[in-house]
């Protein structure tokens, strides 16, 4: 399997056929690399506020509904992609209306397109400060495990990847995606951080995505930097240090990886060490920690 992780520039967008031009083109370009799998990254979405002009791109509010209000047109442009060329796509993520009613802010909504004409929404979870205000953004529906023809996936958007119990919850799949957004590069740091814990600890691949450059038109995208990485277990089968590929910082591309999705239940069966199964011996456990006083001794 051959998978491909976005560095995404977000553009101003003139038209609607410019958008279709410029995803076509990305879908092209990483199927002709050979990519099964395409991963875009959290809020790459975001440029659809351009098609309503400069007043709703540059207000946070407006910009959030302008992408709310484009995301079906934009999943069926996907659909069609994913279907001309074969692949799965986890589509840009972006602001969407949630499905209950009791939830009327947006939410962080990431689509999993298949090639079948599928399609697997995954809420991110758990908000950054700048999403709950000034975005005032709501989290969304449940963590989901998608059952493909490529696998199991479970998507973590950004700040997800940095909670191992979000993580744990989706120990069955034999692929993460983790689409982020990060303004500088400690925080790019973090959720790559994550992405690698995460498939230290499942025993998996894990894929990152990354938007780049600048957007000043719209606050909450404004400066972007990171790259796309994929990532296993340092063990047997994949490299020493768990990174199957990593691409340049801020440079718009693909970083391509291929594997055997046999490495995976290879690890989990045989490998060096068992961490996804040897989980369950941490909540056999009181982890209180006990009170020692060495001072004075």
């Amino acid at each position: 399997m051959k998978v491909a992780a976005a560095a995404y520039p977000l553009d101003w967008l003139d038209s609607w056929s410019q958008f279709e031009d410029k995803l076509a083109a990305w879908v092209a370009d990483a199927a002709g690399q050979g990519a099964d799998l395409l991963v875009f990254p959290e809020y790459g979405a975001m440029e659809l506020a351009t098609l309503d002009g400069a007043e709703a791109a540059g207000d946070l509010e407006q910009s959030m509904w302008s992408v709310a209000d484009r995301l079906e047109a934009a999943d069926a442009v996907h659909l069609r992609l994913a279907a001309e060329y074969g692949v799965h796509i986890l589509a840009g993520s972006g602001p969407a209306r949630s499905e209950d009613p009791a939830i009327t802010r947006p939410v962080n909504r990431a689509r999993l397109i298949t090639p079948e004409g599928a399609i697997g929404i995954q809420d991110k979870q758990i908000l950054v400060p700048y999403e709950r205000d000034p975005m005032n953004m709501a989290g969304g529906g449940p963590l989901r495990l998608f059952d493909t023809s490529l696998g199991k996936i479970g998507v973590l958007i950004c700040y997800d990847s940095e909670f191992p119990l979000l993580g744990h919850a989706l120990a069955e799949a034999d692929i993460l995606l983790v689409p982020s957004a990060t303004e500088a590069r400690h925080g790019y740091a973090r959720v790559r951080i994550g992405a690698m814990a995460r498939a230290l600890e499942n025993q998996c691949v894990a894929v990152m995505s990354s938007i780049i450059g600048r957007a000043e038109w719209n606050d909450a995208v404004d400066t972007s930097t990171g790259r796309g990485g994929v990532f296993g277990p340092p063990d047997r089968g994949f490299p020493d240090t768990g990174v199957l590929a990593e691409g340049a910082f801020d440079v718009p591309a693909w970083t391509c990886a291929e594997f055997d999705p046999a490495l995976v239940s290879g690890v989990r069966a045989g490998g060096a060490v068992r961490n996804r199964s040897h989980w369950v011996e941490q909540s056999g456990r009181d982890h209180a920690p006990e009170q020692v006083c060495l001072n004075g001794m």
